[in-house]
């Protein structure tokens, strides 16, 4: 995984550039400006390391924080491992879940010939067309519905360990492997790496990039190796499109890693402090016409390198990222709701209405609750919407048990914690839905395999 080997270093010249650029007037107002061009809920990977580890520790006195805060949310998944005859299985896999749950998917190809310069995260392809061999199977797996991907963290930014035609040859690598994939699937958003706001300059950063191919991306990624703060992110990635626009390169758009970046700045290395927190929650409404989303690429919770091995989670880090952060929005639409930019692979039935209707019939009185469930089921698999509606007094803390039909399976739950994937499965409430006011609902939901159709819920509060 990412880790932030060399990236210790604060190149000055950089922020001076943001600061002139600033002050000869370019654009760097932040009020006022819509979202970028990507819109629709990010997917919440539901087997991801800090997914698994609350499964498996639900005594541990940090779970409750790790799961509310950085559990609940969704993050990248990394690709990191050469293994060019399984990728696309795994890539299609985890694309098939996501276009099932109606959700954009962000991937990390993390696997780029000589990759970290032989630092603590050293590894990637063999050679450069064993790497085009692995981009090319990568690229069949990722279907036909808008994916986002992070290509290759720090292979622009750190060039330090590359002799002029390693750098020739990487930089043609990377421009190959954005049209591969952008011609496997012409809805991929391809962004490339950008460093970060405190280590090259913006005239730099942009240089590398059009080097690199960005004229055929739809723009590049910052902060994946560093905690800077978003607006400072934000004010560098309007001086490197400034950059661009200057090279005849236009249309660029940035994404933000906010995974680590919400607490006060100090030791490049995440795994020895302590000072650090998540920063904003992922979400594409960024409401800035240059930034496309704020993403969790680097996973909180998992290791830099420097005191545990890098890529490997660790509890400790996780709850201290996480304890004493803002919860979660609570008023985020469901994540079911489908990207505005792309239909299903597989669409359900357009000409009919979820073919369990919620009931109809009023809660129930006293400290109780009621739960309906609505399906959405086409050819090999569903979603379900499940609300949860309060009595006439407020709830803390509610079950939610379903029965499914036989051959259903569960492959993926939001906003709720699953007990058992099939037969009668029990759903508990996350820390930030467990509060539900007298007659109010909250709302969970699950992708499955199989047949959903006839699926009951009941609730106990």
């Amino acid at each position: 995984m990412a880790i932030l080997s060399a990236r210790r270093r604060s190149a000055a010249i950089s922020v001076a550039a943001v600061a002139g650029l600033a002050a000869a007037g370019v654009g760097f107002a932040v009020g006022g400006a819509s979202a970028g061009t990507v819109s629709g809920s990010l997917y919440r990977d539901p087997s991801s390391a800090v997914v698994r580890w609350v499964a498996a520790n639900p005594g541990d006195s940090r779970a409750a924080v790790i799961r509310d805060k950085i559990a609940s949310q969704p993050q990248a998944r990394w690709y990191a491992n050469f293994n060019p005859s399984t990728i696309q299985s795994e890539v299609s896999s985890f694309i098939g879940a996501a276009n099932a749950a109606q959700q954009i998917p962000v991937l990390s190809v993390y696997e780029i010939t000589n990759r970290d310069c032989g630092g603590a995260s050293a590894g990637g392809a063999p050679d450069l067309n064993q790497y085009q061999t692995w981009v090319s199977n990568f690229a069949r797996g990722l279907g036909n519905q808008t994916v986002l991907i992070i290509l290759e963290t720090d292979s622009l930014a750190l060039q330090t360990c590359l002799s002029t035609s390693e750098l020739n040859a990487r930089n043609q690598a990377l421009t190959t492997a954005t049209q591969t994939i952008k011609s496997a699937n012409p809805n991929a958003k391809v962004y490339l790496d950008g460093g970060h706001s405190t280590w090259n300059s913006a005239n730099d950063t942009a240089n590398r990039l059009r080097a690199a191919g960005v004229q055929y991306a739809d723009g590049f990624f910052t902060n994946v190796s560093n905690f800077n703060p978003t607006s400072s992110e934000a004010n560098f990635g309007r001086a490197v499109i400034s950059a661009l626009n200057g090279m005849g390169i236009s249309g660029k758009r940035q994404v933000i890693d906010t995974s680590r970046n919400g607490g006060a700045a100090g030791d490049w290395c995440a795994d020895d402090n302590t000072d650090r927190r998540i920063g904003q929650y992922p979400t594409t409404n960024t409401g800035d016409a240059n930034i496309d989303a704020y993403l969790w690429v680097k996973p909180p919770g998992e290791a830099d390198g420097c005191r545990y091995t890098a890529g490997s989670f660790q509890p400790d880090l996780a709850f201290s990222l996480a304890n004493g952060a803002p919860n979660p929005p609570t008023t985020a639409p469901p994540t079911t709701n489908p990207p505005t930019t792309a239909p299903p692979t597989t669409a359900p039935p357009t000409t009919a209405p979820p073919t369990t209707a919620p009931p109809t019939t009023p809660p129930p009185g006293g400290n109780g609750c009621s739960a309906s469930v609505a399906i959405n089921q086409w050819n090999g698999g569903f979603t379900a919407s499940v609300n949860v509606t309060a009595g006439s007094a407020s709830i803390n803390g509610w079950t939610v048990t379903i029965a499914l039909p036989g051959g259903a399976a569960i492959t993926g739950t939001w906003n709720a914690q699953a007990s058992g994937t099939s037969g009668t499965v029990r759903f508990t409430n996350v820390g930030y839905n467990g509060q539900v006011g007298a007659g109010q609902t909250t709302n969970f939901g699950f992708q499955g395999t199989g047949t959903g159709q006839g699926a009951t819920a009941t609730c106990a509060a």
